[in-house]
């Protein structure tokens, strides 16, 4: 276990995890960038298509963000036909997202190349140390709620 009261260990700790994410969303955001993109718009189409007819309300819950930094990021994955915005049948005044066909090749892709580097990485790491990093993420996903 890592002495987090120890300077060095903190900086071992936080640097192995900015190195690890930087490494994570890499490909990714060459991806989006050849688009015109950034990680936003991968966040968007990650939970859109992780469940499916959101409605902008929850999208803005999971994002964590106000309607005002979701709404030129949506309006642009609209504009770009990667996203639709349906009425719900229920409450027509509630608006639903959803992937277009491409929408869904392209988080299909962008998602592609983040499995392959988690595959490699978890086998070299085994399951012991992959069950101790969900755990790690699924902790540090709870403190971002609370």
């Amino acid at each position: 276990m890592l002495d987090l009261k120890n300077p060095a260990s903190q900086q071992m700790a936080m640097e192995a995890f900015f190195f690890g994410y930087q490494a994570f969303t890499a490909k990714a955001d060459e991806m989006l960038e050849r688009r015109g993109l950034s990680r936003v718009h991968q966040r968007i189409v990650f939970f859109i298509a992780r469940y499916p007819s959101l409605s902008v309300k929850e999208l803005l819950t999971l994002l964590g963000v106000s309607k005002q930094a979701l709404n030129m990021p949506l309006r642009q994955l609209m504009e770009m036909h990667l996203v639709n915005s349906v009425a719900s049948q229920t409450d027509k005044r509630k608006r639903l997202l959803e992937l277009t066909a491409d929408g869904e090749r392209f988080e299909q892709a962008l998602r592609r190349e983040q499995v392959k580097l988690l595959e490699r990485v978890f086998a070299e790491a085994g399951e012991t140390a992959v069950n101790g990093w969900l755990a790690v993420n699924l902790g540090l996903g709870r403190v971002a709620v609370d």
